[in-house]
This record gives structure tokens, C-alpha cells and sequence, in this order.
């Protein structure tokens, strides 16, 4: 509730109903969503100043989660610092200043278990700027990675604003795929289903705005690793409207509404001193008979299938005769073309199996 000269004109203080009690309101909300989820350290996005952090660590405290330690960007000119809230101490913390950017990304240090562990907190530029502004945040943060000694192991996350495969500068590949000299960072949205990869849902158009991404060393069975598969999105009923959409905060008619979440749904993962245990990583020649088969492992690949229609959320492959449904994907596959695919996940839906992730190894068209 402080005059800084920097807010939006939404939260002036004492106009469009942005008063003292609908702040509180605000706070409470922010909280029940930080307190349920219970992460030791939390990544968060547009917090407007030190201050306004502060406020949400008193309130966090109030509801019975304390957050001793903080982090915060400290961006000129900006109402939308990255910051960081951790149960954990924080060793040290600094910016990394983006040319020509009001969005500075926010690097934390800690130590656990005497194993050095960063943290990179990023609120990219949004999809209406373009691209190539983008881009300026992500060479900052890979010059900044390449800089750090050989093997460190780090957290990329935050809000990019672009889909998850969509830059190049990391390197991104699968789990299995990930070589340790290479720069090659693994996207964790790649362990759910197609059609589950989302946090914003925007006018129907469901994406993966929100990332979390780890280098090798997270995943090679030394000092932190990830815990595989325990990467999800944060939906809770009270995060919806009844009529499904997410309840962002409500700002109608130029006035708060005191009602509402944040229009993103908070994505989390699980990382530990235990060694990481690796999926599957053997592919081997299938059928789609195979894949409508009760017990098979996956991954596997199949050679030379035709897409021969087009449904909403998907397509139908064929091979020998045999069909079977591809769900929640894109305009990637194309009727009538021909590819090799991997399989990496079915599901059992309609008294059929169904591909839900997949990667194409080939095209013949």
C-alpha cells in the first residue's frame, strides 16, 4: 500500500478498490496456495518489491508456514521482481541483468549437505513482445551457466512464456538422451502425457508456460538428484471456476473483486541426496498391435505408420491394418504422411489403448 511511482495503475494505492483489506485478502489466498503445497523452497513471479515480499512472508507465517528466508531481483523501473522463498538458508544471491529488459533472472546459492545447489528464478518476456527479446533472457542464463565450474548442479525454472522444446540456447532432450558433456538439459514437463502438459489456460488454448528444467548432474546418481517422476502441476478444485477455468484474481470493471488465484498453476518437483533411479531406456521394435495389448514395455518404436485421419485432439495411425488414436496433440502429424515414431506412454480410454507421448524419429514426407 505504498506509492512507489512504479506500480500499474491497477494497484495505485486506495483506487480501483486496491485498498488495505483487499491486499489482506490477496495475501491469504497467495498463502493457502504456498502452505498447501509445502515446498522447502518456492519460486515466485511479478512480486512488485522487497516490501510486498515481506508482506507475504508475514502473512505465510500467520497461516502457519514459515519462510525465514527471501530473495528478490531488484530490477529498476519494474513492478514484476522474480523472488524466492526458502525454509532452507540461502548462501548468497545476486542478479543476472538481461540487456534492454525490465526482467532480470534471479541466481540463489545454497549449500545441502555440503553440496553447492543453484537456483535460477526467470519471468521471461511475455508472447505479445518479440521473440527476440526472449532470447536476450535465455543467452544471459546460458552465459551465466557455461561460467560456473564443470558439473555444478543447478534449478532452471520460472515463467518463459514459450512452450517447453521451444529454445535451442539449453539443449533441451529427453532423459535418456542426455549426455553429461554436452550442455543437454531435460525439460521435466516431458515426464507427463501430452495433454497434461499445462499451467495456463488461456481463452481454451492450454500451455506449458511454466518450466522447470535440470542438467545432467541432477540426474547421474551424485550428491542432488532429482526423484524421477515427481514433477506435476498444482490443481486444486478451489484453483477453478465451476465452469473449469482457472480463477485468476478478478480485476472487472476497473475495480478488485477480492476473489481469485493467479492465472498460472504452480508446477513442483521433488529432488533429494538419494541416487536418481532411471526409467527404461531400451527401445525396441514394436506394432501398433503391440501397443493395444494389455501388459507391454514401453518405449518402443514403430517403423514406417501412416496417419490416416484427424480428430480435435488428435490423429489415428495405422500400420498392418491396425489403428490406434495419438491424444492431445498438435498439427505436427500430418494426414496421409508417413513417420517412425518412438512410444513413450499409452493410456487405457474408451475400452482402447491410446498413444498419449510420443517422439518423431522420422519423416518420409
Amino acid at each position: 500500500m505504498r506509492y512507489n511511482g512504479t506500480e500499474y495503475q491497477e494497484y495505485i494505492p486506495n483506487r480501483h478498490n486496491w485498498t488495505t483489506s483487499i491486499l489482506d485478502i490477496k495475501l491469504r489466498d497467495i498463502s493457502e496456495v504456498i502452505c498447501e503445497l509445502n515446498a522447502d523452497i518456492i519460486g515466485l513471479e511479478e512480486i512488485e518489491n522487497k516490501n510486498a515480499l515481506r508482506l507475504l512472508q508475514k502473512s505465510l507465517k500467520f497461516y502457519g508456514c514459515n519462510y525465514r528466508y527471501s530473495a528478490i531481483t531488484h530490477t529498476k523501473n519494474s513492478a514484476i521482481q522474480v523472488a524466492l522463498l526458502s525454509k532452507i538458508e540461502i548462501e548468497n544471491y545476486r542478479d543476472i541483468v538481461v540487456a534492454d529488459s525490465i526482467r532480470d533472472i534471479l541466481e540463489v546459492k545454497f549449500t545441502i549437505d555440503k553440496n553447492p545447489l543453484y537456483i535460477f528464478v526467470n519471468h521471461w518476456n511475455s508472447k505479445k513482445s518479440p521473440n527476440n527479446k526472449r532470447e536476450l533472457s535465455a543467452k544471459s542464463l546460458r552465459d551465466r551457466l557455461l561460467k560456473l565450474p564443470k558439473y555444478s548442479e543447478y534449478i532452471i525454472l520460472g515463467d518463459f512464456n514459450s512452450n517447453f522444446n521451444r529454445y535451442r540456447f539449453f539443449n533441451l532432450k529427453r532423459e535418456c538422451n542426455i549426455k553429461s558433456d554436452d550442455f543437454e538439459h531435460y525439460n521435466l514437463w516431458l515426464e507427463l502425457s501430452i495433454y497434461q502438459r499445462w499451467s495456463y489456460n488461456f481463452y481454451g488454448k492450454k500451455e506449458p508456460l511454466d518450466s522447470i528444467i535440470i542438467p545432467y548432474s541432477l540426474l547421474n546418481g551424485k550428491n542432488i538428484d532429482y526423484i524421477n517422476n515427481s514433477f506435476g502441476v498444482f490443481k486444486r478444485k478451489y484453483l477453478f471456476h465451476k465452469r473449469g477455468y482457472i480463477l485468476r484474481w478478478q480485476y472487472k470493471k476497473g475495480k478488485h473483486k477480492g476473489v481469485g488465484y493467479s492465472d498460472h498453476l504452480a508446477v513442483y518437483a521433488k529432488f533429494s541426496t538419494k541416487a536418481y533411479i532411471k526409467d527404461n531406456c531400451n527401445i525396441r521394435l514394436g506394432s501398433i498391435r503391440e501397443l493395444l495389448e494389455k501388459d507391454i514395455e514401453l518405449p518402443i518404436a514403430l517403423k514406417r505408420v501412416q496417419v490416416v485421419s484427424r480428430f480435435k485432439n488428435g490423429v489415428y495411425i495405422q500400420s498392418d491394418e491396425t489403428k490406434i488414436a495419438i491424444f492431445g496433440i498438435d498439427k505436427r502429424l500430418v494426414v496421409k504422411n508417413y513417420y517412425d515414431i518412438i512410444v513413450y506412454k499409452r493410456k487405457f480410454y474408451d475400452n482402447s489403448y491410446e498413444i498419449v507421448d510420443f517422439t518423431i524419429k522420422k519423416s518420409y514426407d
